[in-house]
């Protein structure tokens, strides 16, 4: 049975080679013993997770609706749920948030950040799960206005930080489209995501959350073009 949660300050500087260290450690020993004794560890990495979030909201707040919005609330957990997976390995071994109004679970546009070792990390965005009837809208949107987001994924911004924009696709057409339609790469997508990746050294560079920063603001105007044609 797992232990209770223990409450751990967060600390007013951040430092992610804890976080890194305790992270690839828990991938060589992904078990409930393991983790139980090293619990404090897990709780240190996580306090700092946690202040180099609460650091970036407050950095975000400006250009974002993120008014009372805490660190502690964007927080993913660490347990994997294994009811349907093969893998019965207890726990993530990465650290996970979603900066967004509501925080983790309610905003489905926003910046999702994950902390990994060995260049895993990465700040990330866009419809990764896409329900059918989402799909559907942003197929139609290509079909209305293809060159409103091609434009978009094409300036130097979203480039420099992203490259493309990533995702499983249908190897024929969607049901109901034109396989030999002008668009039909953007068509065949079934998850629309833009997907910046850090280093280990990006992490625990001094200029990190300016580093993030600059990648929330490159991916802001492709998250509100997604929410502009779901709405």
């Amino acid at each position: 049975m797992d232990q209770p949660k223990c409450e751990v300050a967060v600390p007013d500087h951040f430092n992610l080679e804890p976080t890194l260290r305790f992270l690839e450690e828990l991938d060589c020993h992904n078990d409930r013993g393991w983790f139980n004794q090293h619990r404090p560890d897990y709780e240190a990495a996580r306090a700092m997770f946690e202040a180099m979030l609460d650091d970036l909201i407050v950095e975000l707040r400006p250009t974002d609706d993120l008014q009372g919005l805490a660190a502690k609330n964007c927080i993913g957990r660490i347990y994997r749920d294994v009811r349907f997976s093969r893998d019965k390995t207890p726990y993530n071994t990465n650290l996970v948030a979603m900066i967004a109004p509501g925080g983790w679970g309610a905003g489905w546009l926003g910046y999702y950040i994950s902390i990994q070792p060995r260049g895993q990390s990465m700040l990330a965005g866009g419809l990764y799960s896409p329900e059918p009837g989402q799909l559907d809208r942003f197929r139609q949107a290509i079909v209305r206005n293809a060159p409103q987001f091609k434009e978009l994924i094409s300036t130097r911004e979203f480039i420099d930080a992203f490259g493309e924009v990533e995702g499983e696709r249908l190897k024929t057409a969607p049901r109901g489209y034109d396989p030999a339609h002008p668009e039909i790469k953007w068509l065949q997508l079934k998850q629309i995501t833009a997907i910046h990746h850090f280093s280990d050294a990006d992490l625990l560079a001094g200029d990190f959350v300016e580093h993030a920063v600059d990648q929330c603001h490159a991916l802001k105007p492709f998250l509100n073009y997604l929410a502009e044609i779901l709405a």
